[in-house]
This record gives C-alpha cells, structure tokens and sequence, in this order.
C-alpha cells in the first residue's frame, strides 16, 4: 500500500491519528465523564502491540503526526514500553494529552523514548475547586508533573483548560497569566456535549472562545497568528510574551474544514468525526487476520474507513447529547 492514500469524500488528507490506549482515568472530571462509570472489560481494549501495530500501518499510509490519549494514557500499564516504539516509527510530531498526574515520574523518560510534545490538563489553580472540577484530582501533583516536563525537555509543553461559566470562569485571567509567567502555551476549549452528565446542563455552562477573548483582551495585548500545531485550535500571540493562547471552538468556530484527523478509541474502533458514530472495528480485522497478512489488511480497512468520514460534526446544547459515548471513550 502506497503513502499519502488517506484521502476523505471531501478531499482531505489525513495525517493525524489520536490513539486511546486506555477509557480508564484516575480522574472523574465532570466535563468527562460520569462520577460513576463503568470501564471496558481488558479483554475488550487493544494490547500495547496491537496500537504498535495501527500506529505502524498508520504512518505507511502517510501519516505523519500520532498523539496518545485517553482517558488518562499514563496509568496504562507498561504504557512507556508502547511509547518507546512508538518512537521507532519516525512521526514527525509524537504526542501525549494527560492530566499530569504521573509526569513527575515519567516525563523524563518519555522525552528519551521519543515523545516531542505534551499537553496537561489544568482547570484551576485552587485545589478545592481542582478537585471539585475533577472530582478526585490532586493539584499538588499535577503542578510538579507541569515542572517536570518543563525540565524533561519536549518541544512544547501546553496547558489544556474547559472553561465553565460558573466552575471557573473567574480563573481565565489568572490561568492565563500562569502559563505565560511559566513559558507555556495554553488552549482553552469550549466544551464537548459529548455523554449525558447529571453535574451541570452545559447549555448553562457554555463559554464561547469569542467570549474568552474578549474577557482577555481587557487585560492581555491578543494578536492572531497564522500558525498550528496541526490541531484545531486556532493561536494567538500575547504582545511581551514568546509563548500563545490557543482557543478550540467546536461550537462556536466549526473547524471541520480542515479536518486532517481520524481517532482510534482503546477498543479499536477508527472514530472519523469526533461529532458523529462514523466508525469501523480495526480490532477485529486484527484479531481475524493471518499474522503474515495483518499490516494489508489494516491498511485496507484505513483507507476503506476514510469513505465514511462525514463533512462535518452538529453539536447542539439546546438538544440532549446525539453522542452517548464520554470523552474519555472517544479519545481526547
């Protein structure tokens, strides 16, 4: 199978796979997931050499750009044995979203297996509200994992923040000001109506990047720029700072268009919209074919996969969630 053949109904090409290696978290956090979840059985989530192999097929095709999700990717276990041949495979950006609870430990070891960027998720900076917004979490920790990856060496390392109205809205400016101070890149994300959660009504809770930006103009000297980690947030520069605001507005700013990527959920299934139920079972074209034939087959069901992605996602807050799964199931 030729590169480059990852090629959407709408002419996009798709370099960009987000890879679950787990729906499990040691975090509830409630734009996430439910307090009370019920996780999927082991023998239903794909093993470190099963992703070893999507990821290689993956990059024959063409791609160029994998990043490692969750749930939370670090709490897998031996998951820094998948990273570090993940990092064999010569992608041009590795990557991990994480709530940085383990990065204290493990940042210096997944910059030596080949991971070039991080992002961390952080909605506060008061641990009662820390862990408030995510129900288990432990700020302390989160913070030193925040330090050691600045120490470790990645190439960039990004704060990720869901701002709610009556959560945390009063922090914007503050979490701003904190990334910037420490040379961090930050984004902030309208959030996903993705699950049904009982601990707030989004609609009430919805912040627009529009919004945002104004609340950090009034204190903050904004400038966009044309410039993208491959993602969908869309940058701005900070006149007297280095590192830039981010802003990822499924709702508000649709950026469906220029959709180049395509998730794997721990389970197998290539998730083409992060907005529809599009998808096809990689895990069983795994587990079904011949050892000597599993990389063509894989490679067919990718580029079969590719005909179902839709144009675009319709999020609506005014409608109860289209989309059952969580976030933690979808990938981040």
């Amino acid at each position: 199978m030729s590169p480059h053949n990852l090629i959407d109904p709408f002419g996009r090409k798709v370099h960009y796979l987000r890879l679950s290696v787990t729906d499990r978290c040691d975090f509830r956090c409630r734009y996430c997931m439910a307090e009370d979840m019920t996780f999927l059985p082991r023998s239903q989530v794909l093993s470190l050499e099963e992703m070893t192999t999507i990821a290689r097929v993956f990059r024959s095709l063409g791609g160029d750009k994998l990043r490692v999700t969750g749930g939370e990717p670090l709490i897998r276990r031996d998951v820094l044995h998948l990273f570090q041949n993940l990092g064999k495979l010569g992608f041009a950006d590795l990557s991990l979203t994480t709530n940085g609870s383990r990065l204290a430990e493990l940042a210096h070891p997944l910059v030596a297996a080949g991971v070039h960027r991080v992002n961390i998720s952080l909605d506060s900076l008061h641990p009662e509200r820390f862990r408030d917004i995510t129900r288990t979490g432990d700020l302390r920790s989160v913070l030193a994992g925040i330090e050691a990856a600045q120490r470790a060496g990645f190439r960039r390392v990004k704060l990720n923040t869901v701002i709610m109205r009556h959560f945390n809205l009063d922090e914007l400016v503050p979490l701003t000001a904190f990334a910037l101070d420490n040379g961090l890149d930050i984004s902030f994300i309208e959030e996903m109506p993705l699950g049904e959660i009982d601990s707030h009504k989004r609609r009430d809770e919805f912040v627009s990047s529009a919004e945002l930006r104004e609340h950090l103009s009034s204190v903050f000297f904004l400038t966009p720029i044309d410039e993208s980690s491959g993602g969908p947030a869309r940058y701005w520069a900070v006149q007297g700072h280095a590192n830039r605001v981010g802003f990822i507005s499924p709702h508000s700013h649709n950026f469906c268009a220029s959709c180049n990527r395509v998730r794997v959920s721990a389970e197998g299934r290539i998730l083409l919209c992060l907005g529809n139920e599009h998808s096809a079972d990689l895990r069983a074209v795994l587990r079904n074919a011949p050892a000597d034939q599993q990389d063509s087959a894989l490679a067919e069901a990718f580029v079969e996969a590719l005909k179902l992605k839709p144009e675009r996602h319709h999020f609506n807050l005014d409608e109860a969630p289209q989309i059952l799964r969580f976030m933690n199931a979808t990938g981040g």
